[in-house]
């Protein structure tokens, strides 16, 4: 029986169900200290001296400062400009100068009230505009961390041919990836000398390369296993590289085990962040509503080092533009340095920042047309031929038209708009009522020749007990990975789903299947296994005979096939498909080897006495090639379409001195279940040929449509652009007691 498409069991359910699964802090670790970490309080300086209180008993703690790195202090990532520990200038609030462990962890945090450091402090940049002014220089020579040009067409020519244009700008703020767990590792050095790391992580060759650098050590000497993991959401892509570095510091430098957890308060206020951005739109259609000319501009806020802003910038430029064929486009996107804490990965990697930009302003086109937001989407949706900003053909597995028309008929959008109307209209009603809608693309696997560079490898192994063993260093964070990777192998080498088995991501057993983020995981490794898996399934044909049906005749083939070995691998690398082309330099190409499509429509109601934002339902249509696992695929969906309205509505990150000042879920409010309105998904599937088993990329695609729809329903409830998120009810309340002109 086929499991693909099925909804099979997940395969570590039962032990999350029951309470079995162990996470970080439940591991028993015999003579383990505790580590914390003495933090910078100033957003710029130069550190002159570390005071360490006289009369406390610092013989019963293990310290570490930058000179005991015994490899390079650097946090290895894209560039090498992070220190591991500061040395001598701090450059963000909250960076790392020092770590102290004991083995009671009360007394570890106690020590930090007797560790003073001095600074000279000097004037900091804080935001985007103060790093554009170099007020501070932050990063050498101009604090830019990356600069992207995209062309297409002739921009003047499109401005000449159009009847109108339209300009705006759109601002979006840090958000906080909120995963359930914080970040925590364990790290302990084994008797032949192996630098061992245990941790809440998302990508355990990232650490296992980070350590490498930092302790001067062969890949052989550091092994990194992933502890089961309670979310991530991109907070644990780059970070736990900083975290693993600093506890292995402390287990080197004391010889033994040192664990290493974060409180909630640390972990928001010193981890890595959405980036801020600042998209500006300045836009050319013709009378009847066709896209003529796009100049785009995205400014994001990177934060004090480089982490992985380059590639966040880069599909947030190469999304710029929307699910639309314009025949002329330039998007000039730029990152900035800032004396913040920086910045980094979050579910869409850029995308959202500047869809958000792109959907509210195609609302403006429709409005100053007179066209409705589907309309003006229809006229210029992306369809098979169409070319993208990059110049990126679309030749097929195309369903941006799909969603919007599924999306638009689903929510009846016309009907609810016109009923949302009326219902504004009458005197006595308690609320303002609006519908909105958006349309999105979302580019799966890492862009242009990203995956080229990853050379990701995954596999299976049959064994002795003719259990077939998935080898991916791609790792379970709640979003199902484990399970599907177990349906893909099973249905490719044509045995039940219960036959196999998933090994957990540690780097002494499975190969380097790259990162676990930009939606490759199902279609990216997902296709590595698969390929693997039928190649192993061929050599097993050829040597025993058909696959047995029941479990011991497949065991007794097993032996036969692996003829006294204990198991048998078979692991590939991926391949470009053909036809793949893209030049780093130009951005010109084929940005993505395909694309999901989402629309969105949201109808919501504005409390008139309040301002609080109630949304009513929303209706949503995805297209995102052979779902593997409908459950799963419904319920990424559902989740992120909720933290994208948490995105619009709720989420407000409080910067001051480029320190976040709400770092608790009592001031940084979230959507909790409460507040998940009804929600109708529709999943429609165009297989993608490269994919696994067909499956495009998801995890990343809910979240960018939610908060453009937000913004376009309360356009039609309060008769007023929001385009700076989110939109709390006291920036409602201002916005309807100024004028009018102000907002629009």
């Amino acid at each position: 029986m086929a499991s693909v498409g099925a909804d099979v069991p997940r395969k570590e359910g039962p032990e999350k169900l029951v309470g079995a699964a162990k996470y970080i802090d439940d591991y028993e670790l015999p003579g383990c200290l505790y580590g914390v970490t003495v933090r910078s309080s100033i957003p710029h300086g130069r550190i002159k001296r570390i005071h360490y209180a006289p009369h406390f008993p610092w013989a019963e703690y293990v310290v570490a400062v930058a000179k005991d790195i015994p490899g390079r202090n650097v946090v290895a990532c894209i560039d090498m400009d992070q220190p591991l520990l500061a040395a001598t200038e701090v450059r963000h609030p909250m960076e790392p100068i020092a770590l102290i462990a004991h083995p009671d962890r009360a007394r570890a945090y106690e020590a930090l009230q007797h560790v003073t450091v001095e600074y000279e402090p000097r004037v900091p940049a804080l935001t985007i505009d103060e790093s554009m002014a170099l007020k501070a220089l932050v990063r050498e020579p101009d604090n830019v961390f990356k600069d992207i040009l995209i062309e297409k067409g002739d921009l003047s020519t499109g401005f000449a041919q159009a009847d109108l244009v339209v300009e705006g700008e759109y601002l979006v703020p840090h958000q906080e990836q909120a995963y359930i767990e914080p970040n925590g590792v364990a790290a302990w050095v084994e008797k032949d000398g192996t630098l061992t790391v245990l941790g809440s992580l998302q990508c355990p060759y990232y650490v296992h390369k980070a350590l490498q650098e930092a302790f001067g050590l062969p890949a052989e000497k550091v092994r990194v296993m992933q502890a089961v993991t309670g979310g991530a959401f991109g907070g644990k892509e780059d970070f736990p590289s900083v975290l693993a570095g600093h506890a292995a510091l402390l287990a080197w430098k004391s010889g033994r085990p040192v664990k290493m957890i974060y409180d909630r308060p640390e972990d928001m206020a010193s981890t890595t962040k959405r980036h801020p951005a600042r998209v500006r739109h300045r836009t050319g259609v013709s009378r009847d509503g066709r896209l003529l000319a796009q100049d785009i501009e995205v400014s994001m806020d990177g934060g004090a080092y480089m982490t992985l802003t380059p590639v966040v910038i880069s599909r947030g430029a190469i999304h710029a533009a929307g699910a639309y064929d314009c025949p002329n486009v330039r998007i000039r996107a730029k990152a900035f340095a800032t004396n913040t804490p920086s910045n980094g990965a979050f579910r869409g990697f850029g995308a959202p920042q500047t869809l958000f930009a792109a959907e509210l302003h195609m609302d403006k086109l429709a409005e100053a047309l007179g066209l409705d937001p589907v309309e003006i989407r229809r006229r210029n949706v992306l369809r098979v031929g169409g070319v993208t900003a990059t110049g990126q053909t679309l030749k097929d597995s195309v369903g941006a038209e799909d969603v919007l028309e599924a999306c638009a008929k689903r929510s009846r959008f016309d009907r609810r708009r016109k009923e949302c109307a009326a219902w504004n209209r009458k005197a006595g009603a308690p609320t303002w009522r609006g519908i909105g809608f958006s349309l999105a693309y979302h580019g799966g696997g890492f862009t242009g020749s990203g995956e080229d560079y990853l050379a990701s490898k995954a596999g299976v192994a049959l064994d002795a007990e003719g259990r077939l063993r998935v080898l991916a260093g791609s790792t379970e964070m709640g979003q199902g990975a484990s399970t599907v990777f177990a349906q893909i192998a099973a249905d490719a080498f044509g045995v039940p789903y219960d036959w196999v088995v998933v090994q957990q991501p540690d780097t002494s057993k499975v190969p380097d299947s790259g990162p676990t983020v930009a939606s490759r995981t199902t279609m990216v490794v997902g296709r590595l296994v698969e390929r693997a898996t039928r190649r192993l399934r061929e050599e097993f044909v050829k040597a025993v005979g058909p696959v047995p049906a029941s479990r011991p005749a497949f065991r007794r083939a097993a032996l036969r096939f692996l003829a006294g070995a204990p198991s048998r691998e078979s692991i590939v690398q991926y391949e470009r498909p053909p036809g793949i082309v893209w030049d780093d330099k130009t951005y010109k190409g084929d940005a993505y080897g395909c694309f999901a499509y989402a629309a969105l429509a949201v109808e919501l109601e504005v409390d008139k006495l309040t301002f609080e934002v109630r949304v009513r339902k929303v209706w949503t249509a995805q297209e995102i090639g052979t779902v593997v696992h409908p459950r799963f695929a419904e319920g990424q969906i559902m989740g992120g379409t909720l933290q994208g309205l948490g995105y619009a509505l709720f989420e407000n990150p409080v910067y001051r001195d480029g320190v976040m000042r709400n770092p608790h879920f009592t001031d940084y409010i979230i959507p909790t279940a409460v507040d998940a309105p009804p929600m109708d998904v529709l999943i429609l599937e165009k297989p993608y040929a490269y994919g696994g088993f067909g499956a495009k990329g998801l995890g990343e695609l809910p979240m960018d449509v939610p908060a453009p729809a937000v913004a376009s329903a309360l356009r039609q409830a309060l008769g007023r652009w929001f385009t700076e998120l989110p939109v709390l009810p006291e920036r409602i309340c201002k916005a309807l007691t100024e004028p009018h002109e102000h907002h629009a």
